[in-house]
C-alpha cells in the first residue's frame, strides 16, 4: 500500500508539472498621473503542494498520509506615486490535514488580509511604513515567501503572540551607500490585553551590514539565483513589557518578553562552476522563565513560547541549468512543548528547486525528518515529503 501511494505521488507530481509548464505569465499593470509616473499592479501568488507523511492515518495514527493542498494562495495590489507606496495582500487558507507537526481532521478555511500598508520614501536613508506587515526581527521571516532557499521558512521561527505580521509603524533606511541598514519599529505585539497584565507596544530594532552587491530593500530573498554577490551580517532585538502571567489563576508574576537574533547570509556565483549559498541564524525568545510558574500563560509555552535555536542552510545552483540543490539543519530547545519540559527538536531536510521561469514558475521537492529528544505516546518522530509548484503572475 505504501509503495502504491508513493507511485501515485510521483505520477501526480509529473502531471502537475506538465500542466503548469505550458502557462505564460504577465500580471496586469496600470499607469496613471499627468505623465504616467504612477504605477499600479495586480499580482497572484500561489503555492500548490502534494504532501506525504509517514504517520497520521489508520486506527493508531501510524499509517502514512497523503494530501493535496495550497500552502499559499494570494492576491496582491501594489501602487507607487511620487515617493508614496501602497501594498495590499489577501490570502485564502485551505483546511489542510497535514500540518507542521501533526496530522488532523483539517479546519475551517478562511479568507483574510495579511498585508495592508502605506509606504513613504523621503530618500534612501529615511523611509516609513505604516499598517500591517512583517515585523523587524528574524531575517528568515523577512525573506519573501516566494523567494526562499528551501521549501519554506522554519516551522519554529515565529515570535510569540503574533504570526508573521503585526500592526504598527517602522522607520528604516540605508546609510553609507547602502552598506549599513537600520530599522526601528513600534508594533502592537500581544493584542488581547484582557488576558495579559497590561497593554503595551512591542519595540524592535534591526540592523545589518551588507557587502558586495548588497541588500537595500525592506525584504530579503533566500536566494538571488546567481544574479548577485551578497554577504550580509545582521542582528535584531525586540521587547514587550508585562506581556503575560506566570500565574494566570491568581493574575500574579507578570513577565516581560525579550527576543534577539543574529544571522549571516552569503551567496556567490562562480563563473562556469555555479552559485553557492550559505545562510545561518540563531534566535532566542525569553519570558523570564514564566513557564515555571504555578499556572503559566499558554503563550509562554508551546511552539511559539520560550525557546532558542537556529538553522543553517547550504545550497548549490548549477551554472548552465536552473537547478538548485539545498540542505537544511535546525536545532531548537523549548521550555515546554506538548507537556514535555526542556524538549529539543532536530529538523533535517534536503531537496531541490527547478526554475522553469525564475521564481514565477518553480518546482520544489523537499524531504524532511523531525526528531524529538523526548518521545511520548503523542509525540513521535516523523518524515515528510513535499512537492510544490509555485506560480506568480
Amino acid at each position: 500500500m505504501v509503495k502504491l501511494r508513493k507511485i501515485g505521488f510521483v505520477g501526480s507530481l509529473l502531471l502537475v508539472c506538465t500542466l503548469f509548464a505550458t502557462f505564460s505569465f504577465a500580471g496586469p499593470t496600470w499607469t496613471f498621473g499627468p505623465e504616467d509616473e504612477g504605477l499600479m499592479k495586480l499580482e497572484y501568488k500561489g503555492q500548490f503542494q502534494l504532501d506525504y507523511r509517514d504517520t497520521g492515518s489508520g486506527d493508531d495514527n501510524s499509517d502514512d498520509t497523503s494530501e493535496f493542498n495550497f500552502r499559499r494562495n494570494r492576491l496582491a495590489l501594489m501602487a507607487a506615486y511620487d515617493g508614496l507606496g501602497l501594498y495590499f495582500q489577501t490570502e485564502y487558507n485551505e483546511d489542510n490535514n497535514i500540518n507542521s507537526f501533526s496530522v488532523g481532521d483539517g479546519g475551517n478555511s478562511d479568507f483574510r488580509v495579511i498585508d495592508a500598508q502605506i509606504r513613504y520614501k523621503f530618500n534612501d536613508a529615511v523611509q516609513i511604513r505604516v499598517g500591517k506587515y512583517k515585523y523587524n526581527l528574524t531575517r528568515e521571516n523577512l525573506e519573501a515567501c516566494e523567494a526562499p532557499l528551501t521549501l519554506d521558512r522554519s516551522l519554529m521561527i515565529r515570535a510569540p503572540f503574533v504570526a508573521t505580521r503585526d500592526k504598527g509603524v517602522s522607520l528604516w533606511g540605508n546609510l553609507f551607500d547602502g552598506v549599513f541598514q537600520y530599522r526601528l519599529d513600534v508594533m502592537n505585539g500581544r493584542n488581547d490585553s484582557s488576558s495579559s497584565p497590561d497593554s503595551n507596544f512591542r519595540y524592535g530594532a534591526r540592523a545589518h551590514v551588507t557587502l558586495l552587491d548588497g541588500e537595500k530593500g525592506y525584504g530579503y530573498k533566500g536566494t538571488y539565483m546567481g544574479k548577485k554577490k551578497v554577504v550580509t551580517l545582521g542582528g535584531a532585538y525586540q521587547m514587550e513589557q508585562d506581556i503575560a502571567y506566570g500565574d494566570c489563576a491568581n493574575q500574579d508574576d507578570a513577565v516581560d518578553y525579550k527576543g534577539w537574533t543574529v544571522d549571516l547570509f552569503a551567496e556567490y556565483p562562480v563563473e562556469d562552476v555555479g552559485t553557492f549559498t550559505f545562510s545561518t541564524a540563531y534566535v532566542e525568545y525569553d519570558f523570564d522563565d514564566a513557564y515555571k510558574g504555578l499556572d503559566p500563560d499558554s503563550g509562554v509555552i508551546g511552539l511559539n513560547g520560550e525557546k532558542n535555536g537556529g538553522y543553517t542552510k547550504i545550497a548549490y545552483m548549477m551554472p548552465d541549468t536552473p537547478l538548485q540543490f539545498f540542505v537544511r539543519a535546525e536545532n531548537w530547545s523549548f521550555a515546554q512543548l506538548d507537556n514535555v519540559y526542556d524538549q529539543e527538536i532536530d529538523w533535517y531536510g534536503g531537496g531541490l528547486n527547478y526554475y522553469f521561469r525564475g521564481q514565477n514558475l518553480k518546482l520544489t521537492l523537499e524531504y524532511s525528518t523531525v526528531e524529538y529528544d523526548t518521545e511520548t505516546t503523542d509525540v513521535e518522530d516523523f518524515d515528510t515529503l513535499t512537492a510544490q509548484i509555485q506560480v506568480v503572475f
